[in-house]
């Protein structure tokens, strides 16, 4: 039981995307199994039932708020770089005042220590209150805006506030796939972060009717603007069977939107064969670990997309998608490759969770 001298952690999720959220549950569940005695406190602004259905039975409170802008994203492959610079440069306009208010709820709250995938403007305001402040991640904002500003300078000013303000971390976590993220005075490395999934394929079948020996593909997407030509070429694919995860949903024969609150992500994904997806850190992880070939589309324009293609040539079964076959809904050559595709060559530590609960534990000591 939490009391008031129970040592609380905040710990804060950037809103772009579900891969950081992801990655981060699994660091809660771990930091909660191994050291129960802790108060954790989530501020994100995901929706509660996504997180839930990623903690578990873990016990964590939930605060809805978030600290940074990431990009704006027009579907999950692609961003929207106007809108996006607009969002950040609205940030950076507000960035004293949050830092202020945001240590005061420290205070307030006597929160031992901070945890950032990856916002900035905690980790400030934690050092502010002379609260030890932790970042966890593969890539840090200051360098994706960094990128940008090559292209446009209006984004030089937010890339300097996110560089400057990381400066003040104690640690960073820095997780597989990185880039240097030199912003960070202290880096230490740990292994992939990523549950294994429990295959539950008989009961799927039963649920979406689906049949048992076609080819299971997962789309891993939260959103995906098909036009109608697309969906229906996808749908006429011989032998297979397509899966998603709601809110993504066609009403189209040939393909199951599955509620993540009866099953799991990581369930779905152990259930299926191929897995389709963008480059992102946690959908690669997750089909590293449950050992799942995986076609991918690369977003040659997102600077982390790079290192996560060398990741899955290294460390997966991949095969590359062109953005414009996706779009197209030609998907069936690039699902027969990847069941064709040889096992990976070499191997990553699995354990990065634990080693990251253990290293955010020794903070608040």
């Amino acid at each position: 039981m939490s009391g008031p001298g129970t040592p609380a952690i905040a710990v804060y999720l950037t809103p772009h995307g579900n891969g950081h959220a992801v990655r981060m549950c699994d660091i809660v569940r771990a930091l909660r199994r191994q050291h129960p005695h802790l108060r954790i406190v989530l501020v994100a602004r995901h929706p509660a039932d996504f997180l839930r259905s990623r903690l578990g039975d873990v016990t964590v409170e939930i605060r809805a708020d978030a600290f940074d802008t990431g990009m704006v994203q027009l579907d999950s492959v692609r961003s929207d770089p106007e809108a996006s610079l607009a969002a950040a440069l609205d940030l950076l306009a507000t960035w004293p005042a949050r830092v202020r208010s945001e240590a005061e709820w420290i205070e307030r709250e006597r929160i031992s220590a901070v945890v950032c995938d990856i916002p900035a403007i905690p980790l400030e305001a934690a050092r502010r209150v002379g609260r030890p402040a932790l970042a966890a991640g593969n890539f840090s904002w200051n360098w994706i805006y960094e990128h940008a500003a090559q292209r446009d300078p209006r984004w030089r000013p937010v890339a300097a506030a996110f560089r400057r303000a990381y400066g003040l971390a104690d640690l960073l976590i820095r997780l597989p796939f990185h880039e240097p993220m030199d912003a960070f005075p202290v880096r230490q490395d740990v292994g992939l972060v990523a549950s294994p999934g429990r295959p539950c394929r008989p009961k799927l079948a039963a649920a979406t009717g689906a049949a048992l020996d076609s080819t299971w593909v997962l789309l891993s997407f939260s959103s995906l603007a098909w036009s109608p030509e697309a969906l229906s070429r996808a749908a006429a694919s011989p032998g297979i069977e397509w899966f998603t995860v709601r809110p993504l949903e066609w009403n189209v024969p040939q393909f199951h939107a599955v509620d993540r609150t009866r099953f799991p992500f990581a369930d779905v994904l152990a259930s299926c064969d191929v897995v389709l997806t963008k480059t992102g850190f946690g959908i690669v992880s997750e089909c590293i670990v449950n050992q799942k070939p995986m076609v991918y589309v690369h977003r040659a324009e997102w600077p982390e997309s790079a290192l996560l293609v060398e990741g899955i040539r290294r460390f997966a079964r991949g095969v590359e998608l062109p953005a414009d076959r996706l779009y197209a809904g030609d998907l069936t050559p690039a699902v027969a490759a990847a069941l064709r595709a040889p096992p990976p060559a070499d191997a990553l530590p699995t354990d990065g969770a634990e080693r990251a609960a253990d290293l955010i534990a020794a903070a608040v000591q």
